[in-house]
């Protein structure tokens, strides 16, 4: 399953790097596309659906970045 979120606090590819390999370390992340143009879009692969929450508790074993969830 995919969702499509923003992720606020990227700026550069070293962002990208750091949040793809953390988000892709939860269990339930089968892998996470983000993009800088536009700035902090993300599409996350999940096995079992997770909740922003969810995925905002792995985000904030980083400092600096927030997740929303886009329609």
């Amino acid at each position: 399953m995919k969702q499509k979120f923003q992720i606020n606090g990227i700026s550069c590819g070293g962002c990208v790097a750091r949040v793809k390999k953390t988000l892709e370390e939860h269990p339930n992340i089968e892998k996470a596309e983000i993009f800088l143009a536009p700035k902090g879009a993300t599409i996350i692969t999940m096995n079992e659906t997770l909740s922003v929450e969810d995925i905002q508790k792995q985000l904030d074993k980083l400092n600096g970045y927030t997740i929303s969830e886009l329609n």
